[in-house]
């Protein structure tokens, strides 16, 4: 049983003793701890919080805990449903409410659920924001409502059509180029939310589609993370020759793939390089994306006149580090692509919408798109965390044993990340699961996988 709390919000599995994992006490704490953040915050105009939730089995439970929990401590609850990721952080703006409550684990498997935390602007609390709220939860300072100031309660279904109506109205989604291509694509929606709007996007955009894990039930038929080993159906099925184009989101809508029509991965890091590419030639300038991710993207932003700059993972950071260098396109490399034109937030949608546009000028085929970029190869592995594990530890010596290499860089911003001319390797300790992330590229997978588990090795010589 595991409850986490980081950058990326409370996480946890479901069920178990309290303080151990996401149950209902500890939804109620943090549920609390956040509205009383947000009141003293100088954030509360409105006295509205947006709710929205993916399908997991769980997501019914946790959304009534906290919708009465937000209720008794005075706000006026919008519950939007079964929404994204990115359409509750429009919902927030749309709706002009003080912040929102997005109901999710994202990528995390079928027994873990999550709050994570907006803002009046419906993007994520800052790391000082969250501390906050974890430093207002532990001292239990709350105070609720009186009887004759309980907040309201309404449900407004109307953000999925809003959300796409946005996205059709970006300057670079071009509506009518899609419907002229006829594009024919198989989706995996992963039996979440991706069923309920990505049917209803793609019908506006006029694309043929076939649904794979299209009924939003929340008991996922495969591990949800978009990674090649959990995407074996999708890619047969590809394989058919009966379409163009292969689309995968994670139970959120945050993350998006790509499979090429001929059933092989584009790969999840190219999801943000190529949409990047296509918005760079139409309006050249800055990029960011995390340290675990490609360096394609830095490529692509220099060939195209722009500056990249790297951020350290987690959204937040990513979307903080965008505005500083006003970046005209951004994201991290697990398929979240953040377009500032739209919002500051991972939005498969936009993504969907930009490739598409690129893909119907480009007249060719995706595995043709995908060999006009630097051919990088990215190895992900992890360790799992034990409690008596000194992560502190393990970095400080990954650090020391290159920082007398001439030929590397070490940032420590986030983790570490080594450096070399013709690869790098980044080890830190994960926002949402109990493990340390290894994530290793070079111009193939073998060299990439060899660093990665070079250092792997370290760690465990030292557990």
């Amino acid at each position: 049983m595991t409850l986490i709390k980081s950058i990326s919000g409370i996480r946890g599995t479901i069920g178990g003793r309290t303080g151990d994992t996401l149950n209902p006490l500890d939804i109620v704490k943090f549920t609390t701890a956040y509205a009383t953040f947000i009141r003293r915050s100088g954030q509360s105009h409105s006295g509205k919080i947006v709710v929205g939730r993916d399908a997991r089995i769980s997501g019914e439970m946790v959304k009534n805990v906290v919708c009465g929990t937000l209720m008794g401590v005075g706000y006026d609850v919008v519950n939007i449903g079964l929404a994204t990721t990115p359409t509750t952080e429009l919902a927030v703006r749309m709706a002009g409410a003080d912040g929102g409550i997005i109901i999710t684990a994202s990528h995390n498997p079928r027994q873990w659920n999550a709050l994570k935390l907006l803002n009046s602007e419906g993007e994520f609390l800052t790391a000082a924001d969250g501390a906050e709220v974890l430093a207002i939860a532990e001292r239990e300072d709350f105070e609720y409502a009186d009887v004759d100031h309980l907040g309201s309660y309404t449900e407004d279904a109307s953000f999925d059509e809003r959300h796409i109506d946005s996205v059709l109205a970006l300057r670079l989604v071009d509506v009518e180029a899609i419907r002229q291509a006829k594009f024919r694509v198989c989706v995996d929606s992963i039996n979440s939310v991706g069923g309920v709007i990505l049917p209803r996007l793609l019908d506006r955009l006029g694309v043929t589609y076939k649904f794979l894990n299209g009924e939003p039930t929340g008991d996922f038929a495969h591990n949800p993370e978009p990674l090649e080993k959990n995407l074996s159906g999708i890619m047969d099925e590809l394989k058919t020759g009966q379409y163009d184009l292969g689309i995968v989101v994670d139970p959120d809508v945050d993350r998006l793939a790509f499979i090429c029509e001929d059933g092989r991965m584009f790969g999840e890091e190219y999801t943000l390089v190529s949409v990047a590419d296509y918005v760079l030639s139409d309006k050249p300038g800055n990029t960011v994306s995390n340290l675990s991710s490609t360096r394609a993207l830095r490529d692509v932003t220099e060939r195209h006149g722009g500056h990249y700059t790297a951020a350290a993972v987690g959204e937040v950071n990513v979307t903080t580090k965008m505005k500083e260098v006003n970046a005209v396109i951004g994201g991290e490399g697990n398929g979240g692509v953040i377009y500032p034109e739209s919002h500051y937030g991972r939005d498969a949608l936009v993504g969907i919408a930009l490739f598409l546009s690129s893909l119907a000028h480009k007249g060719c085929k995706v595995s043709e798109l995908r060999a006009t970029f630097p051919d990088y190869q990215i190895a992900k592995n992890r360790i799992d965390l034990t409690p008596e594990t000194d992560v502190d530890a393990i970095l400080a010596k990954v650090k020391e044993m290159f920082a007398a290499d001439p030929t590397a860089q070490v940032n420590d911003i986030d983790g570490v990340k080594i450096d070399f001319p013709d690869r790098w390797v980044h080890l830190r300790k994960s926002n949402t699961e109990p493990i340390i992330r290894v994530y290793s590229e070079a111009s193939t997978i073998e060299a990439a996988d060899e660093i990665g588990k070079r250092l792997m090795q370290v760690v465990y010589d030292m557990q």
